[in-house]
């Protein structure tokens, strides 16, 4: 199917945001957005990936072990969860580690690639949460790439549909599908640049 000429740029930035994410994460190299390659002190680590830069982070956890400070609940499946909680969420918000903004990236592309183009039927709580960091890049990687297969396969009348993708945690069903488009590049590109200034954080960390 050819590329609806109104999804193309939108396509290209998905494209090369999550190039430049899975550079700065797996090394050894990433785009620095000039297009040269900028060197990067290595792929990330168990460590670094459940680093807390604050004291009273939201992160992932072993389901076993609870929820962390002023979370409610753990989401996702399997031994790892995700710190959440309820509406109203805490005020002022918990800073978040690596482990939650990318665990929070992937379950989103993933959820709404399959609320677009699957079976229209996971929940957060169908969404392995992952708690090592090699499964979280591994994870991400697919969700992008399910998130990515989801748009190759609209059509130009799918963009102005509303409720086209029925992804229940956000306002999909109240929005044309272009603009959930736009609203998950710009979830790719904001929490891309967090985790980017969590691994520098974390590396002049390691060096005081």
């Amino acid at each position: 199917m050819t590329v609806p000429s109104r999804l193309a740029p939108l396509l290209a930035q998905f494209d090369f945001a999550r190039k430049r994410l899975t550079g700065r994460l797996t090394g050894p190299v990433m785009d620095s957005g000039d297009g040269a390659a900028t060197r990067i002190d290595g792929p990330l680590t168990d460590e670094e990936h459940l680093w807390e830069p604050v004291p009273g982070c939201w992160s992932v956890r072993r389901r076993a072990d609870g929820p962390g400070p002023r979370a409610t609940s753990l989401a996702g499946a399997g031994d790892w969860g995700r710190d959440a909680a309820a509406y109203p969420h805490p005020w002022p918000p918990p800073v978040t580690t690596l482990a939650w903004r990318l665990s929070h990236l992937t379950e989103m592309l993933t959820l709404r690639a399959d609320h677009t183009a699957g079976g229209h039927t996971l929940t957060r709580d169908d969404h392995p949460v992952s708690g090592d960091a090699a499964t979280a890049v591994a994870a991400f990687d697919a969700g992008a790439a399910a998130w990515r297969g989801a748009l190759l396969s609209v059509d130009d009348a799918a963009l102005d549909t509303v409720g086209y993708c029925t992804y229940p945690h956000g306002s999909d069903l109240e929005e044309p599908f272009l603009d959930i488009v736009w609203w998950v590049n710009q979830e790719l590109l904001h929490h891309g640049a967090e985790i980017a200034l969590l691994r520098d954080l974390y590396r002049a960390a390691r060096a005081r």
